[in-house]
């Protein structure tokens, strides 16, 4: 049989602070009640056994007083041995022998006979058996009562931890309940989470798709940039164009200013040859011009005439001063001719390419032409440019508000990432906790399984110390 006093020191050191504190306490005051009875009952035995055990100094001449504490002694005993139920073994025979013999004595009878001397021989026996029997059943019972008073110590202890351990059921089971609640709030959290996360991948879809179509238009820009550009350098080539265009045509206007002056000379001068009486055969040249055949004549010896030459008085007698006159003329207009072709053949190779060149009568057609064509394609450049001006202004609007999208695309994105870790982190930690308040539970309640059966079989124990008493 195990100590009672370590199973309880034992379950006393499993309790917590307060709870040894209090059982302690409890255990004290039942341990001090416990001496207290025994130390009250075995004076009770001392007391009893000096009344029921014979002094060896009393002398024979004292029979019949001793006699007299005897009987009364045997009568108590037997009264506390059939309180006690502890001797079945006198009968009514020895009971009715004990009354004869105390009345015998009453009545100062001095004859005791060998009956009664064997008979007070066997009550003598039987008391002693009976006192031995009472200190065995004494005995026992104080430790009975020791037992169950531990055992009553224990079912209370055993009640007091068995209600902690309900209590911290109780507790953990509502720990578990709250844990399960917060699990699903954050479950549901972590769905509603997962829904943005989406929507944000699709958002930063949708930005990687904005920005391909950026890129594709950025070089669109690029490509009508380089347009423009080669379009301006194209008008620039025009204007140029036009200006020589416009220099040739002030340069032609003088030499037909020129021309036409000195037409009218030559028809001045074929009027006055006219009135001398000489008639020039002129001949129509290829290029529209009239040829003298005076012009054809060379003169080696022939130098330049000057005004005061031409203009000089006839000296008189002098009949051929008209025909020198005539010829100086000639010489001039030839002279002239062959300086104004130079001229346009220096122009043409300098200010034209051998495809633009026209012919001297449509040439100012051809100029406007040009010049139209120029300002019309001009006028389209200018409009495509304010065109592509503003399309690229859209653009460069579009890109900013994309970029900002895409910051904020970002920023929610980030967010929403450092949200998730977070859940998962405490997701993990109440996963954790649950893990630990379930073996907590189970350990609690293997525990609780434990105490019961032990509360049962000390419940069998003391039905079977009641059954033996």
């Amino acid at each position: 049989m195990t100590n009672p006093a370590a199973t309880q020191n034992k379950e006393i050191e499993c309790l917590s602070p307060e709870a040894q504190k209090l059982a302690e306490a409890r255990l004290a005051a039942k341990r001090a009640a416990r001496a207290e009875a025994r130390e009250i009952r075995m004076k009770e035995l001392e007391r009893q056994q000096k009344e029921v055990t014979p002094g060896p100094s009393r002398s024979s001449s004292r029979g019949g007083s001793r006699r007299t504490l005897l009987a009364s002694a045997d009568t108590r005993l037997l009264f506390r041995v059939q309180g006690s139920r502890s001797l079945p073994s006198l009968s009514a025979a020895t009971l009715a022998s004990l009354g004869g013999t105390s009345s015998r004595r009453g009545s100062g009878d001095t004859s005791i006979s060998l009956d009664t001397e064997a008979s007070i021989r066997e009550i003598k026996d039987s008391l002693a058996e009976a006192e031995e029997k009472y200190k065995k059943a004494m005995v026992s019972n104080a430790q009975l009562d020791n037992e169950k008073t531990n055992f009553m110590y224990q079912v209370d202890t055993l009640k007091d931890v068995l209600l902690e351990l309900e209590e911290q059921l109780a507790e953990s089971r509502r720990q578990l309940e709250e844990k399960s609640k917060e699990f699903e709030r954050e479950k549901h959290a972590h769905s509603i989470l997962q829904f943005q996360f989406a929507e944000v991948k699709e958002a930063l879809k949708q930005r990687e798709e904005l920005l391909e179509e950026i890129r594709q238009l950025q070089q669109k820009q690029e490509s009508y940039i380089r347009e423009i550009s080669d379009l301006q350098e194209t008008i620039e080539w025009k204007d140029k164009k036009i200006g020589a265009l416009e220099r040739q045509k002030e340069f032609f206007d003088s030499i037909r200013s020129e021309r036409d002056d000195l037409r009218e000379e030559v028809v001045v001068l074929k009027e006055e040859l006219k009135k001398h009486g000489i008639i020039l055969n002129s001949e129509t040249a290829t290029n529209g011009e009239t040829s003298d055949p005076l012009s054809r004549v060379e003169h080696p010896g022939s130098t330049k005439m000057t005004k005061e030459e031409v203009g000089a008085p006839q000296a008189p007698g002098d009949g051929t001063l008209e025909i020198h006159v005539l010829f100086g003329g000639c010489f001039q207009i030839k002279k002239l001719r062959g300086q104004l072709e130079e001229r346009q053949k220096n122009v043409r190779l300098d200010s034209l390419r051998p495809e633009d060149g026209v012919l001297e009568n449509g040439t100012d057609v051809h100029v406007m032409d040009l010049h139209r064509d120029a300002n019309r394609q001009i006028s389209d450049l200018k409009f495509k440019l304010a065109k592509s001006e503003q399309e690229i202004t859209a653009l460069e609007q579009n890109v900013i508000r994309l970029e900002s999208q895409v910051s904020r695309y970002k920023l929610a994105a980030e967010n929403a990432e450092k949200i998730e870790d977070e859940l998962k982190a405490e997701k993990r930690k109440l996963q954790r906790e649950l893990r630990s308040a379930l073996d907590k539970t189970e350990e609690l309640e293997v525990s609780n399984g434990h105490l019961v059966k032990r509360l049962e079989k000390m419940k069998a124990n003391r039905s079977v110390h009641l059954s033996q008493q």
